[in-house]
């Protein structure tokens, strides 16, 4: 059974909804990376973080690949980080936001 296309986007965005899901998403941008990484660079407990990287799983956002003794995640599309980019631009002319230097590529650093 298909899903209208406003459905599919309306839950796709809701997704998007946890900061912290956003930054997962931001860091993965810009590379792989291990759980324990993004531990180091998301101020979360790790079992939010598991359960935020379980969110993005299910719903296809990012994917997961044992490499020896860990777990780590990669963006499965890369308009992901088009999508961030864009967000980005969109909030810069909007509203001030606090620029992250860790964060994935400003909109004028990334063209």
């Amino acid at each position: 059974m298909s899903v209208p296309l406003y459905q599919a986007k309306a839950e796709f965005f809701r997704t998007l909804g946890h900061p912290a899901r956003i930054r997962i998403l931001e860091l993965l941008s810009e590379r792989d990376h291990a759980v324990h990484e993004l531990l180091a660079q998301i101020t979360i407990e790790p079992s939010n973080l598991s359960q935020q990287l379980a969110v993005l799983r299910r719903t296809s956002l990012v994917v997961a690949r044992r490499e020896g003794g860990e777990v780590r995640y990669s963006i499965a599309a890369p308009e992901v980080r088009d999508l961030l980019i864009s967000a980005r631009r969109i909030l810069a002319d909007l509203v001030h936001v606090d620029e992250d230097p860790t964060a994935a590529p400003s909109p004028k650093t990334a063209r």
